[in-house]
């Protein structure tokens, strides 16, 4: 029997390209570039499975021009915000994920941007490395403390659940929102607010762990941002979508959040040029599943569905 063929749009991780390479008759991208939507239209009438990543905009408009030879779209992501369900379901196509298996590289992020962005990072680094660090007083750098520190969660799922067992590691007060209240084994101890409005009004710092939906975009607009204790932080490794930035900005340059920790942007790649401005933003480009043991089980799990749906079986992360 052939093999079916297999389009990897992104350089994925060795072991998952070797796996692939040796199931499928695989394409892979070397050259690492986003997907264009021609490309996507072109790949299906060539290949029977695509595996993209959420650079890939698999938009109505797109999926509409598909060949009818793809059968499955096994995403490398547990988001699926860069592909419109609805569009795909239309034409049959599957479409899987990857949750599970990132959450604690994700959750290992967002307290590294929020013990950053507590701490001037930002600024600590900058002093050190340029040789600017001449001085000392009890006055230099304070930041605010995390231990023992009120922590609100904005979606209570997979990484929201392993932030909040890495945060009780730092004696946080865990509260949470999430679309329903969570059983007492999982919720560990953590408080349950049935609106976001009650959590923001008791989070020292706050950190977003929910999907980009049209429900979820600027979740966290100007009128939730004077809802956070004076002096909040605010920690962003879930979708840029979320966040008003201008928003943010402005809350930032009021001192109303005292920091932000932030690995998602709504533009992606690139950022907002104007955060640059302000060191107690703490920065990185969208790297919360960047682990290599990560990366190779979450191109082992996109390869698990592949192999799942051609042996004639549903994949275990079908959407």
């Amino acid at each position: 029997m052939s093999k079916k063929r297999l389009w990897i749009t992104r350089r994925l991780s060795d072991a998952t390209l070797e796996r692939a390479e040796r199931d499928y008759d695989t394409v892979v991208n070397h050259e690492d570039e986003p997907g264009s939507a021609a490309d996507l239209i072109a790949a299906s009438a060539e290949f029977d499975a695509i595996i993209p990543c959420h650079s890939e905009h698999l938009s109505a408009d797109v999926v509409a021009q598909f060949s009818d030879r793809l059968k499955i779209v096994a995403n490398h992501s547990v988001g699926v915000d860069h592909c419109d369900l609805p569009a795909l379901k239309k034409r049959g196509i599957v479409v899987t994920n990857t949750p599970d298996v990132l959450s604690d590289a994700t959750a290992e992020l967002a307290m590294l941007l929020m013990l950053g962005a507590a701490r001037h990072a930002v600024a600590g680094d900058r002093i050190v490395r340029s040789g600017a660090w001449d001085s000392w007083s009890p006055a230099f750098m304070v930041g605010k403390q995390v231990t023992g520190a009120r922590l609100g969660i904005v979606g209570m799922g997979r990484v929201g659940k392993a932030f909040a067992a890495k945060a009780r590691g730092f004696d946080m007060e865990i509260h949470y929102f999430n679309r329903s209240e969570l059983p007492p084994d999982q919720a560990q101890g953590a408080t349950y607010h049935d609106n976001i409005e009650s959590l923001l009004g008791v989070a020292d710092f706050l950190s977003l762990h929910c999907p980009a939906t049209p429900e979820t975009t600027n979740l966290m607009n100007a009128d939730r941002f004077a809802l956070l204790p004076k002096g909040a932080v605010v920690v962003n490794t879930a979708r840029g979508a979320l966040v008003d930035e201008a928003a943010l900005l402005d809350a930032i340059k009021t001192g109303d959040v005292s920091a932000a920790g932030l690995d998602c942007f709504q533009t992606e790649p690139g950022g907002n040029p104007a955060f640059a401005n302000h060191e107690n933003i703490f920065m990185l480009p969208h790297i919360g599943s960047a682990t290599r043991q990560t990366r190779d089980a979450m191109g082992f799990r996109a390869l698990d569905n592949l192999d799942a749906y051609f042996a004639g079986k549903t994949p275990k992360d079908v959407l």
